[in-house]
Parts: C-alpha cells; structure tokens; sequence
C-alpha cells in the first residue's frame, strides 16, 4: 500500500503542529480482551535488520507502507512505536480508533558500548497521555554484572508509577542479559525468562497498570505460571520458517495469562514478503486463541 511521503515531509516543514491537531482529533478505543500490535520501534535504537537483511528497516517509505499495511487488516488492533513512527502514521490518518503504545526508552543502542544502558530517550509519561497514546513500553535488560542496569530499573519503575498514576497501561518487556564475546546477548531459558518476569513485576509503586511482554520459549507453562499480569507474546527477528514461528505462537496464545500478540519484524518483513497474509495468520491465532 503506498503512502505519500513527500506530503509528510511537506507538514514536517510548513505545518508541523499538525502532528499535535491529529492526536487531539484521533478517534481513541479502549484496549480490549485480546491485543494483536504491530511493533515498529526498533530503528530508534539503531536495530534495522530483519530477516538476515541489515538494512531491511533503513527505509522509511517503505517501512510506512508496510505498517499501513498491517494497521489496515481485520484483527490488528494497533501499534507501538517511538515518536516519529507514531506521528508519521498519525499524519497519514493510520491511527484511527487504534490502540497506540509509545516506546520510552531507546538509549541503548544495539551494538554500543553502551548497550545496556537503556536510558529514557523518547516517549516519557507526560507526552503519552497529552497526545492520547494508551500506554508506553519498556525495554528492562538486567544484567547482575552491569552497573547500567540499576539505573535502568530505578527509571523504569518511576516510568511505571507515573502511567499508573495517568491510568496508562505500563507494558514491560524484561530479560536477563549479559555480554559475550562484545555483544548482549539475552538469556531465553525458561529459568532466567520467570526471573527477569520476578523483577520486572516488582517495579513502580503499583503494578496495577503493568503489561509484560515476553518472549515464547521452552516451558512457557511455567514462564505464565510465575505471574498474575497481562502478557503479551513477542515476536523478535525469527529464525525459523514462517510456519514454525506461528505454531510457536498459536501453542503459547492458548496459555492462562496470555492476551495477544506485539510483532514486529516477523510479520512487516515476512520470508515470502507477504505483509497482509502474515498478518492475517497471525490475527487468526491471537482470534481464536
């Protein structure tokens, strides 16, 4: 589906409170029993690879259409994204009676030095509720050998509080991580899955606005069994086929706890490229579940 691009560069330059007038008059919906988003957030920390393509998201034309693509198929109930995503789509009328989750914290770029020092660089509380956004999203990567990670915790948790005290969802999407051999590399054992779920659990002065979103693995009956809060399903950069991703997801959409799915890269760059039929499978399992 194609968008007009040179149109938002045009408002970007001549009419740029316009982004602000298009939040205020977006029709808005709650979030519902069952959540299928489409995540886009990944470039603004530097991640743009899909699929074995190191540039597959480098480009934003193309990853616009495919993002209207996905919000335009029967099923998919919104999208989560960092500030330019979210007011891109909003100038192109994308957002309309959607479920909208803006990205916070993007400070550690994928490949740095810095990595796991996931600072607050995008969305904060306040911007979330004055442009009518449903909640914000966290990265929480903890590694007990990294001195980074305590800043992130403390920061996360007064993120947490402060959408509770907005009544904004808190969506948090917790690991246990450490470096080897130069990279982050995130522990996907079902162990170390309920441990971080144990930690991100704990954050802010209330949890009654939290989220989690977890990533499918080996004994996820035990991963929902650790908590009480609404967990959505990641999807990440797959490594299987297609097939062996959705039979991953439709066994874990099944599971006491689970309410959906936040997908991004499996389904916007699809093996076959096929963004609407990805989506579609993927909105019948989250329907049927």
């Amino acid at each position: 589906m194609s968008v007009d691009i040179d149109r938002i560069r045009k408002i970007r330059v001549e009419d740029p409170a316009a982004i602000e007038r298009a939040a205020a008059a977006r029709s808005r919906r709650g979030l519902g029993e069952r959540l299928l988003l489409v995540a886009a957030d990944h470039p603004a920390r530097g991640s743009l690879g899909a699929r074995g393509r190191s540039d597959a998201m480098a480009d934003r034309e193309d990853l616009l259409e495919r993002l209207v693509t996905a919000l335009n198929r029967r099923g998919v109930d919104g999208v989560l994204g960092t500030p330019d995503i979210i007011e891109d789509l909003l100038l192109l009328g994308a957002l309309e009676n959607k479920v909208v989750v803006g990205s916070m914290n993007r400070g550690g770029l994928a490949g740095s030095s810095f990595e796991l020092d996931d600072r607050f660089t995008a969305f904060d509380a306040d911007s979330i509720a004055a442009m009518g956004l449903d909640g914000g999203k966290m990265l929480v990567r903890i590694d007990p050998e990294d001195p980074a990670t305590v800043r992130t915790l403390e920061h996360t948790a007064r993120a947490v509080s402060s959408l509770a005290d907005k009544g904004l969802m808190a969506m948090l999407e917790p690991f246990m991580s450490n470096w080897r051999d130069g990279k982050v590399v995130n522990d996907l054992t079902s162990d170390a899955v309920i441990k971080s779920v144990a930690i991100a659990s704990g954050l802010g002065n209330t949890s009654r606005q939290t989220w989690l979103k977890l990533p499918v693995v080996d004994e996820m009956e035990r991963v929902m069994r650790s908590t009480t809060m609404p967990t959505l399903l990641l999807g990440g950069d797959p490594k299987g086929s297609d097939d062996e991703v959705f039979t991953s997801w439709e066994k874990a959409l099944g599971l006491p706890g689970v309410r959906g799915l936040v997908v991004g890269r499996a389904l916007l760059y699809p093996y076959n490229d096929d963004v609407a039929g990805a989506v579609d499978i993927a909105a019948g399992l989250v329907a049927e579940a």
